[in-house]
């Protein structure tokens, strides 16, 4: 690496399982990039459902990768691995990370980095790679959502849901979201959901079976969403679970997975191994760069956090009182 760059950096570990609290602000050795690899000065890096996992104790670091917290982060890179050519330095990134993202640098793979879209601020970029490559994966790759299709999203206000939306209605598809209250409803009417259900108010179930069904359905409740999901689902229709906001333990029908013929699946996306990361990032590339370039899909971001603020940005997660993303700036 360079010689220009410092020894030590400032990042946020977790001193130990449990509340927002155990985040800790810490000095630690500046990252060596792997011959596969880039060194990222970080501008910034999103808040996910996973960090607040790992930060419980209950979804651990993969072996070899940081023990440090974040999975997405924007920023410059600073030095290569021998075999990363794809970038330089200089370049402005945004990349997936397999964790460290709490930190003034991060080595990621190259092939997991994406340049920051045309027009689009450095910092609000951080809040792009885990939710993009996760809604791309299972909703286009895993669950094939194809145009003239109906898309029920659950929380739909809220990361993964402003995504949902927005991509659901880009590619062709008729999208119904959930939310509440009516403040977080008018967000979801505002990115283009053609029909919102304030599930406090109206029965998701009646609302999607007035419309013919649900083809593909992202949920991340869970709880009595699971059964709801089955009865609200077309014939054939691909059922994605991300999350359990009201739990993972229920007693269920199973039978109208049979008749229906229904798909339902799970997913995260830090195992998913390094090749099918690369294809998901080169697609988004690709396919929805553009998009976000000529303003047809919008990045939503909540708040941004100083680094050391990090224990209140998991609260503010955890409140479920955000719309869009929540993000740490490092200065």
């Amino acid at each position: 690496m360079s010689n220009t760059l410092p020894a030590t950096m400032q990042a946020v570990e977790i001193s130990a399982p449990g509340g927002p609290e155990v985040l800790k602000p810490v000095t630690r050795p500046l990252p060596v990039p792997k011959p596969h690899e880039v060194l990222i000065k970080v501008a910034a890096a999103g808040i996910n459902g996973p960090d607040i996992m790992q930060r419980k104790g209950l979804y651990p670091a993969p072996a070899g990768a940081s023990d440090l917290p974040g999975l997405e982060v924007s920023g410059t890179v600073v030095a290569l691995g021998a075999n990363a050519k794809r970038w330089k330095a200089g370049d402005r990134v945004l990349a997936l990370t397999n964790g460290g993202a709490y930190a003034e640098y991060v080595a990621a793979d190259a092939e997991h980095c994406l340049g920051v879209p045309q027009g689009l601020d450095i910092v609000d970029a951080a809040g792009l790679p885990e939710t993009y490559f996760t809604v791309w994966s299972n909703v286009f790759i895993g669950a094939g959502l194809k145009a003239g299709e109906t898309f029920l999203v659950h929380g739909g206000a809220g990361g993964i849901g402003t995504t949902c939306i927005q991509l659901g209605k880009a590619f062709g598809a008729k999208v119904i979201a959930t939310d509440s209250p009516e403040a977080r409803c008018n967000i979801c009417r505002d990115l283009g959901a053609d029909r919102v259900v304030d599930y406090r108010a109206e029965d998701f179930v009646e609302v999607v079976r007035s419309e013919g069904g649900a083809n593909v359905i992202l949920d991340i409740v869970g709880g009595p969403n699971i059964e709801k999901n089955f009865k609200a689902a077309s014939h054939d229709a691909r059922i994605i679970q991300l999350a359990f906001g009201a739990g993972s333990k229920v007693d269920i029908n199973l039978m109208p997975v049979m008749l229906k013929r229904l798909v339902y699946t799970g997913s995260t996306l830090r195992t998913r191994p390094d090749a099918f990361k690369a294809r998901i990032a080169r697609e988004l590339e690709s396919q929805v760069w553009p998009l976000i370039a000529a303003g047809k899909i919008r990045v939503v971001t909540h708040s941004t956090l100083p680094l050391a603020d990090a224990a209140k940005a998991h609260a503010l997660m955890e409140s479920s009182q955000h719309t869009g993303k929540i993000l740490l700036k490092v200065s």
